[in-house]
């Protein structure tokens, strides 16, 4: 079971930037010059390995302009991006080294397809909202201080901001109620055991040649 996703605070980082796919978020390989680790959850490289080739120079020094390396956003929970953010490959390292990072909820106005259903199954909430609303968000959350903090409510799906505005958002029932309970889809179907046992006893006797026994 993944920790359950109920309220989450703090800080969002403004990434405007559309179309970034998940071999920039998780590149195999970079300036750290460190073997790429993209096939094991918890690795502590995962964290440093995050947007690599954007965060350090080729000597692998940190970028001090890239929003990521600023103090402000260092402890960013939130990440606001541009259109389609997560496209390109399938590499579910991407959402893996943003959790590692700390950011469970990713707000763009909208997602590759690949990256957003993995978001879920990783214990990281992908919010869709029109780009004109990210960009105000994102204008509040740039003079960021103690008090430029934003809420996710998930049980509520309303999203407080630091002006406390209220902004309702939606997400699929099943997928809201995984993240809720910390539950992966093998859990989700686990729980509804009995309903699909009783769907099996009926079909079998209504379609007894697609279930042979033995």
């Amino acid at each position: 079971m993944a920790e359950p996703f109920t309220t989450l605070v703090g800080a969002a980082a403004p990434l405007l930037r559309d179309n970034i796919d998940t071999d920039t978020i998780a590149p195999g390989s970079g300036p750290l010059k460190t073997k790429p680790v993209l096939t094991e959850k918890g690795s502590t490289t995962l964290a440093e390995e995050l947007f690599a080739n954007w965060r350090y120079d080729s000597a692998g020094n940190e970028i001090a302009d890239f929003v990521l390396n600023r103090p402000p956003y260092r402890t960013a929970r939130i990440l606001l991006a541009g259109a389609n953010f997560g496209c390109g490959s399938s590499r579910e390292s991407a959402v893996w080294m943003l959790k590692e990072w700390g950011i469970r909820c990713v707000i763009a106005s909208s997602f590759g397809e690949i990256f957003y259903n993995s978001c879920f199954k990783n214990g990281v909430l992908p919010v869709v909202l029109p780009a004109a609303t990210v960009a105000e968000l994102a204008a509040e959350a740039l003079p960021v201080a103690p008090s430029a903090q934003f809420t996710v409510d998930l049980a509520e799906t309303v999203l407080t901001t630091p002006q406390g505005r209220s902004i309702r958002f939606t997400v699929p029932e099943l997928r809201r109620r995984g993240l809720l309970e910390g539950l992966d889809d093998i859990e989700l179907t686990l729980r509804r055991a009995a309903e699909i046992g009783a769907f099996l006893d009926v079909a079998r006797q209504t379609y007894p040649w697609a279930y042979p026994k033995g």
